[in-house]
């Protein structure tokens, strides 16, 4: 099972946002997705978070930034290759403002107006949980 990593940067202005970024290639192009990939040999978890949110966005966080949202399984009995154990983050401390880059489109979010539609159709069940307040969770996740 590989293990991954998913960030997302939260904000209050109005009302508070969420970013997340619209996939333009590879896994789950097309959707609206958390920040996040693989942990490279040497990498702690919250390190690799860190890297994979400043290579997917241009913003600068620090480990000791993250909150720690929860742990998701997700299985997927038809292609088990492709089975993932993600840890999720959040974070409300950075440096730089957002930027494109070639793999995804970041986009600010009202956390109750996310686009549910056009992401994966399990996220309506985990991603309130991962970026309300609370303890992180566990779930399982099966596509």
């Amino acid at each position: 099972m590989k293990e991954v990593t998913l960030c997302f940067p939260l904000a209050n202005r109005e009302s508070p946002v969420v970013l997340l970024g619209l996939k333009k290639r590879g896994f789950g192009q097309g959707k609206y997705v958390g920040f996040g990939g693989k942990i490279e040999a040497g990498e702690t978890v919250e390190e690799a978070a860190v890297r994979e949110l400043e290579e997917e966005t241009g913003l600068r966080a620090a480990v000791e930034n993250l909150e720690p949202a929860g742990r998701l399984t997700f299985l997927f009995p038809a292609r088990p290759e492709w089975d993932h154990l993600v840890h999720v983050y959040q974070t409300r401390r950075w440096q730089g403002e957002p930027q494109e880059s070639a793999e995804i489109r970041p986009q600010w979010f009202a956390v109750d107006a996310i686009p549910y539609a056009e992401m994966w159709d399990d996220a309506r069940s985990w991603l309130p949980i991962s970026i309300g307040p609370g303890h992180p969770r566990r779930l399982l996740v099966q596509r």
